[in-house]
C-alpha cells in the first residue's frame, strides 16, 4: 500500500515538474513557429512580457534577416513603452535587449 502512495505521488511530482519546465518556452515555441494563425508581435509580446519585461501595446514585429539565422530568429519588437531586440532560440529563453 505504501510503495503505490509514494509512487503514484512521485508521478505526480514528476508530472507537475514537466509542466513548469515548459511553460517559460511556450509563447517562445509559438513565435518561432508564427505562420499565419498570429501576428508575430503580439507572440513576440508575450515572450518578452514572460521575461520580465513591459510591453504595453504591441505595435510591430519586424524580423531582422541580417541577424537571424537557421537556428534562431531576431526581431525588433515595437510597443508604445520600448523597443527591444530579441533573439528567439528555441527551446531556450530569449535573449531581449531595450534598444531605446
Amino acid at each position: 500500500m505504501k510503495t503505490v502512495k509514494v509512487r503514484s505521488a512521485m508521478v505526480r511530482v514528476l508530472v507537475l515538474a514537466g509542466v513548469a519546465a515548459s511553460m517559460p518556452v511556450l509563447p517562445l515555441a509559438a513565435a518561432t513557429l508564427v505562420g499565419d494563425q498570429e501576428n508575430p508581435k503580439d507572440l513576440i509580446a508575450a515572450q518578452v512580457r514572460e521575461q520580465g519585461h513591459t510591453c504595453e501595446a504591441p505595435k510591430s514585429a519586424e524580423r531582422d534577416e541580417s541577424q537571424s539565422g537557421p537556428d534562431s530568429e531576431v526581431w525588433t519588437l515595437e510597443c508604445e513603452n520600448a523597443s527591444y531586440r530579441v533573439r528567439l532560440v528555441p527551446d531556450m529563453a530569449a535573449d531581449i535587449e531595450q534598444i531605446n
